[in-house]
């Protein structure tokens, strides 16, 4: 009976423990049930009452994290490294009002914190101009204040709202990190350098010409909810451009302006009320590799201020101009006068002639030339710098004394269509493709040989009558002096990426064979004898073995020459052996009342020279001529009639100025050359 009984309990017991399990199971469910509803009110409490405000934060949170990342446009250096143009952190300061203005629990607890950091960290803040666009703009996310802060500015707020301790509802505020265009040394070589414009696009010189090269792309953060609502980050970084560096030197370039400025402060205002001249050009070129180690000018501008004008105009001038006027004289002021502008060459061209002659056969090295002072062709007197005439000359004293007649003589002999032939040889007409932007032609404005007639080639063969560019002059001088050799002019001689790795380095290119090295050294023997002792006295360095060209063009006014403006040059190389170095200088009507004197190209050749030549370590390498300039003398020149005045000595306009440079009679044809 017990153990039946024991059967039976053993029989119930499952079934009391099935029955509490459930009631445990739906006392669960239930409070489950509960917490859900309880959760979906909620939501949809918040959903309606705070919807607004927590929409608010989740923007606010993916306009923080999705903006672009700007790239660092590449540096410019100069041969050595010396930053010419970088860019530099800059920060705009950004207020979100959405975020500024969100509410927590029914309030709006940032705005006064956030606004009164601001004002107390940049006073310069307008108050009631901020504050009134919080109040009529709450929902707008994005209100620059201030643009192109620096690091330490932004870092004022920044770090207050890092705090988050003490400055816990600092929010709606944050800074837009971008890059200035910098330029260390201001108007050093500025029309080669070049500037860019505020969307970081280069506009003139190496920064336009290598824009692709410096620039990178922008970069972009990217941030949204996943279907979790969690906030994503994604970042793409934004790639750097590229660093250029030149074959300028910055010491050389130094130098070279710094020689122009010392002219342009002797000769403002000097004979006539305006500047020392219209233009002035220098370049150094190493002939053996066509790089440019300095290319400058005046007038200049500088880079920090591209758009300012007062270098050249006074503010009453600029305030007489119109729009386009001073669009106008922006564009001149900023052309590359070096590369842009075409000029006749004068006398600098009669090395290209004479080895043209020698190169053909026309000419065979020994020929005699008398010179009477000039020719007559077709009824036109085309005169020597030599009225009288410099009797016999020979190829060497032609050049030495700059013989327009006898270089006439010789382009008889040369004839039409070898001088045209060798001037395409020489690359007048075509751009170098030196890397500079705006580089001019002038194949429009030189002759065919069809086209030439006897006084055509009489007058091209000293130098008039046809256009080139300084950077046409100084490449094909370099192949005269460096054996033959054409190098293509070049500015960069390697591209570095954003960690200084070299990943292109651009070689001389040598194009072409111009002349034999017979006759150029033919010729270098010539422009030795020519510094040493004929027009280009004024260029020696004493020392140094050097040799050049002078150049005296009559320039053209309305299709007649103006016997009152020149443009006067100097051409020259050295060391005589070895040339390592080309100078070429140029000075358009200096400012004098009687420009037609090539040594104030001169001048500026030789101070450039006597500082830059140390500099490079080309060493002395003569005893000095007896003949030798004295330092009481590199400042003076030889008048027309012999006599050694001041270069400086300039009688104003109302004091008596000697016509005999002038001088012609009414059936002449002057074109003079030289001085």
């Amino acid at each position: 009976m017990a153990d039946q009984k024991q059967r039976v309990r053993r029989k119930s017991k499952p079934k009391k423990f099935t029955i509490r399990m459930k009631k445990k199971l739906l006392i669960l469910f239930l409070l489950i049930v509960c917490v859900l509803t309880g959760l979906i009110i909620r939501i949809m409490y918040i959903q309606r009452v705070k919807g607004a405000t927590y929409e608010k934060i989740v923007l606010s949170q993916q306009a923080y994290d999705s903006e672009t990342i700007p790239y660092r446009r590449g540096d410019i250096l100069d041969s050595k490294g010396t930053i010419l143009a970088t860019s530099t952190d800059v920060y705009n300061l950004v207020l979100d009002c959405k975020v500024l203005t969100s509410e927590v629990g029914g309030k709006q607890p940032y705005i006064e914190p956030t606004l009164t950091a601001l004002f107390s960290c940049y006073p310069q803040l307008d108050e009631s101009e901020i504050r009134a666009l919080v109040e009529e703009s709450p929902n707008s996310p994005y209100n620059v204040l201030l643009k192109k802060i620096s690091y330490d500015e932004m870092n004022k707020y920044a770090s207050m709202a890092a705090d988050t301790k003490t400055n816990p509802n600092l929010k709606g505020v944050w800074f837009e990190k971008n890059y200035i265009r910098t330029y260390p040394y201001g108007s050093l070589a500025s029309p080669v350098i070049g500037f860019t414009r505020s969307d970081n696009v280069g506009m003139i010189g190496l920064e336009s010409y290598y824009d692709d090269v410096l620039s990178g792309t922008n970069g972009r953060r990217y941030g949204y909810l996943n279907s979790d609502s969690n906030l994503e980050k994604t970042v793409k970084e934004a790639v750097d451009g590229d660093t250029i560096v030149t074959t300028i030197d910055v010491n050389l370039q130094s130098i070279v302006e710094s020689k122009i400025k010392e002219f342009c402060e002797t000769y403002d205002n000097a004979y006539r009320e305006g500047p020392a001249a219209t233009n002035i050009g220098v370049i150094l070129m190493n002939p053996q590799t066509g790089e440019v180690k300095a290319m400058a000018q005046y007038p200049t501008f500088d880079l920090t201020d591209p758009w300012n004008l007062d270098s050249v105009y006074t503010s009453e001038e600029q305030e007489e101009m119109s729009t386009e006027e001073l669009a106008d004289a922006r564009d001149r002021l900023w052309t590359n006068y070096c590369i842009s502008s075409t000029y006749e060459p004068g006398s600098t061209a009669k090395p290209f002639t004479v080895a043209c002659g020698l190169e053909t056969g026309a000419l065979k090295g020994n020929e005699s030339f008398v010179c009477d002072g000039g020719e007559q062709i077709s009824g036109h007197a085309v005169r020597c710098v030599n009225r009288n005439g410099h009797g016999t000359e020979t190829i060497r004293t032609s050049l030495m004394d700059s013989c327009n007649d006898a270089l006439m003589q010789m382009s008889y002999r040369i004839g039409a269509e070898n001088f045209c032939n060798y001037q395409s040889i020489f690359g007048f007409g075509l751009r170098t493709n030196v890397d500079l932007p705006g580089e001019a032609r002038t194949d429009s404005l030189l002759y065919h040989a069809e086209d030439m007639k006897t006084i055509d080639l009489a007058t091209n063969s000293f130098g008039q009558n046809f256009n080139v560019t300084m950077i046409q002059m100084a490449s094909a001088f370099a192949s005269l002096v460096n054996g033959g050799n054409f190098y293509q002019p070049h500015m960069v001689s390697k591209v570095l990426d954003e960690n200084g790795n070299v990943i292109r380095s651009i070689k001389p290119v040598r194009l072409k064979q111009t002349i034999s090295e017979e006759t150029s050294d033919l010729l270098k023997s010539y422009m030795y004898d020519t510094v040493a002792e004929g027009t280009g006295r004024y260029a020696k360095v004493a020392g140094y073995s050097m040799g050049g060209k002078t150049g005296t063009a009559q320039k053209s006014v309305g299709g007649s020459k103006d016997e009152d403006n020149y443009l006067v040059s100097f051409i020259g190389y050295l060391p005589q052996d070895d040339p390592q170095l080309v100078i070429y200088a140029v000075v358009d009507e200096p400012n004098t009342h009687d420009q037609a004197h090539s040594q104030y190209a001169q001048n500026i050749v030789r101070e450039i020279l006597e500082e830059a030549l140390p500099y490079l370590n080309i060493y002395p390498d003569e005893t000095p001529a007896e003949n030798a300039l004295t330092p009481e003398e590199t400042n003076y020149y030889t008048g027309l009639d012999g006599v050694i005045v001041p270069a400086t000595t300039v009688p104003r306009p109302e004091e008596e100025v000697s016509e005999e440079v002038s001088e012609e009679s009414p059936e002449e044809t002057p074109v003079e050359s030289e001085e």
